[in-house]
């Protein structure tokens, strides 16, 4: 009976994560005057794929950006951020879990209680430091915002990725023959992808979904894709709930993608080079 009882209450769960999505595609199929019926349908019966059509062609306002323009920004800012944080927390998380330095502790605990401040609180000073740095409505300002963002939380993952694998298969593979080199991107490495890629889709999606700092930073052509669905609700117009859902279908099936691309590689690299061949 208590295997039962958690087997439902892990389907309610379930559902209750998955329903708003389908509601979303739903209604992204669904005519904008069925939307605000009293009398909602949960098949879209009248198909339609004219909001997709509006969200793709439609500007966030006349002389601003457009889906497309907007979906290049919001890649070239998330995938380099994935790259450049990669590369900096995985060397920063060797460091801290391999070797013995002064201040080590200090700066494991700083990394830390970076992550309990809110953005929120550094708004304005960010915005300061951008707007002094002549950066303000560029890309590379709002990528610096995010990788700055993103950076602690990952050395932090990574550290304990790092200090999981025990030393001692490095120095099996030296015994081996191999050199200290050899040895880490041989043996090391290999287990250290699962991590690599766990922490690069969270600081995808970290950078993909950043509404706030992209709205205050950013204007005109050079808007991600969150600022620009915001500019779907007007003061002077009525808001088409239909373009609404389907942008935000569009902007959700970037982040699928590149997850189905790279889960493959979470559980590829567990035991990859643990065993001698």
């Amino acid at each position: 009976m208590g295997r039962v009882g958690f087997n439902i209450l892990a389907l309610i769960v379930f559902i209750s994560s998955v329903f708003p999505v389908y509601w979303m595609v739903n209604l992204s199929f669904t005519p904008p005057n069925q939307i605000i019926s009293r009398t909602p349908s949960f098949l879209p019966l009248d198909f339609t794929v004219k909001n997709y059509i509006t969200a793709w062609t439609r500007e966030a306002a006349p002389g601003q950006t457009d889906f497309p323009h907007a979906l290049a920004s919001s890649l070239i800012v998330a995938i380099t951020v994935v790259i450049v944080c990669a590369i900096f927390a995985f060397l920063a998380s060797i460091a801290i879990a391999r070797f013995a330095f002064r201040g080590r502790v200090v700066f494991i605990v700083s990394v830390l209680v970076v992550q309990m401040v809110p953005g929120e609180a550094m708004m304005f000073t960010i915005y300061n430091m951008i707007d002094d740095w002549r950066l303000m409505n560029t890309l590379i300002g709002l990528f610096i915002v995010h990788l700055a963002a993103v950076v602690p939380f990952t050395i932090w993952t990574l550290r304990g990725f790092v200090a999981g694998v025990p030393v001692e298969l490095e120095e099996a593979a030296q015994i081996d023959g191999c050199t200290k080199a050899q040895a880490f991107w041989r043996v090391t490495f290999p287990l250290l992808a699962p991590g690599l890629v766990s922490t690069g889709i969270f600081a995808f999606i970290q950078s993909w979904n950043e509404f706030l700092m992209a709205l205050l930073l950013l204007k005109g052509y050079n808007l991600t894709l969150p600022p620009w669905l915001n500019s779907f609700q007007s003061a002077t117009e009525a808001t088409n709930w239909g373009a609404v859902m389907a942008g935000s279908t569009l902007i959700a099936l970037p982040v699928v993608i590149f997850f189905m691309f790279v889960q493959g590689r979470m559980t590829g690299g567990l035991v990859a080079g643990a065993v001698k061949g």
